[in-house]
């Protein structure tokens, strides 16, 4: 028989029992739904990641005092020693070719009052150039200048949260907020960059000369970080080398030994991105895969119960000539298009779910064609297996016994 002969039996029969088609179809249309709303979700969320890091700037590398195990075999936590210095920093800007700026930094949480308002946020501490590294602009107002760092002036720049939560509509930029019951001048509105992962809210930070940090809050020696920008997102590698180098010298790790610092990148932080995005896919994926497999299921009992009703139109296709490959491709042919009709209704169901998902979470979604054609070839197979045992019982039928079948 045609194929598409075949095809056009197997529409005409499921369009006999329309009702029953489309409630066969119901957990094919929920599963591929499903499949493309959770995929979209992660794709959505890992490509907003990406967009956030790379708005901080291509070209940025994090140095963190660390981890690993340190000289005498004693295991050390990242972040539980203290290593990194101002004196660090300065080097690193001073002495790697590769680096166009090198910035100290303090985080330490605060309370800020202004009036009879107050809000606790993050206080980030830098120099002149923290701002440039992270590719961050202000609204209004500026940042730093060289000599406010130097003598640990009491100025800050402020995120658009904690301008809210202070100065409601108010310009901020030249008013006096207390951080910490210590005084300080807003000489800058931060522009906007939104949640950053594990930074949290950017736009909830006030931002103050490391040095006032060390001299009136932090009150020790040593830095969480140093931020470094490269001379070009192309220097990276050179950069990161370079800092390898000039820190372990200045340290005094002795070959073999391991450093007593982390360096990040951008990269990094991408790739980690991607990583954590494309567990995310395949696990929600893989859960919204049952829906598909509970579908498939339907289609199954669906066939056997059409194969019971229909037995005397087998055996009287028997009679005039069917051959059983023929019987077995059309209950297999009604399986897919069953099948495949359903996942293409359930694309369309997963894509304007996907649409809400983001109208009413404001969560990022982004429906990808690499998911599109996942699912409908999911669904397809699904179809194939589900639907090859009835047919398969269909095409074995006697046709004598079929033929006598009221």
């Amino acid at each position: 028989m045609d194929i598409w002969i075949t095809i056009k039996v197997a529409i005409k029969a499921l369009i006999k029992n329309k009702m029953r088609t489309l409630l066969t179809m119901l957990g094919i249309i929920i599963g591929v739904g499903s499949v493309i709303a959770m995929i979209s979700i992660a794709t959505g969320a890992q490509k907003d990641m990406s967009g956030r890091i790379e708005s901080s700037g291509t070209n940025m590398l994090m140095v963190f005092a660390s981890s690993g195990k340190s000289r005498g075999g004693l295991s050390r936590g990242w972040g539980s020693i203290q290593t990194l210095t101002v004196k660090d920093s300065e080097a690193i800007a001073k002495y790697c070719p590769h680096v166009e700026y090198a910035s100290p930094q303090i985080r330490v949480t605060a309370r800020l009052i202004y009036q009879n308002q107050n809000w606790s946020t993050a206080v980030r501490a830098g120099n002149e150039n923290y701002i440039d590294i992270r590719n961050w602009g202000t609204q209004s107002g500026r940042s730093f200048t060289t000599s406010e760092v130097t003598s640990g002036a009491k100025v800050c720049m402020i995120g658009t949260v904690v301008r809210d939560n202070l100065f409601g509509d108010l310009n901020p930029v030249g008013k006096t907020i207390r951080i910490n019951k210590i005084p300080f001048l807003v000489v800058g509105l931060l522009e906007e960059k939104g949640q950053g992962g594990w930074h949290g809210n950017w736009d909830d930070v006030a931002i103050i000369p490391h040095t006032t940090a060390m001299q009136r809050l932090h009150k020790k020696d040593h830095l969480s970080m140093v931020t470094v920008s490269a001379t070009d997102r192309y220097d990276i590698s050179k950069a990161k080398e370079e800092i390898k180098m000039l820190l372990r010298q200045r340290h005094r790790i002795k070959k073999g030994e391991e450093d007593d610092f982390i360096i990040r990148t951008q990269e990094d932080r991408l790739q980690a991105a991607g990583d954590t995005s494309r567990f995310l896919s395949l696990l929600l994926g893989s859960i919204a895969s049952v829906s598909l497999l509970v579908g498939g299921i339907g289609i199954m009992n669906i066939m056997l119960v059409s194969v019971t009703e229909r037995i005397r139109e087998i055996g009287i296709r028997m009679a005039i000539g069917a051959r059983q490959k023929d019987i077995l491709l059309q209950f297999i042919a009604e399986a897919i298009v069953l099948s495949l009709l359903g996942g293409i209704i359930g694309v369309g169901f997963g894509y304007g779910v996907s649409k809400l998902i983001s109208i009413f979470t404001k969560w990022t979604t982004f429906v990808t064609i690499h998911s599109i054609i996942l699912s409908m070839g999911f669904s397809g197979a699904i179809g194939l297996f589900f639907g090859f045992y009835p047919a398969w019982k269909a095409s074995k039928l006697d046709p004598i016994e079929a033929l006598r079948n009221e």
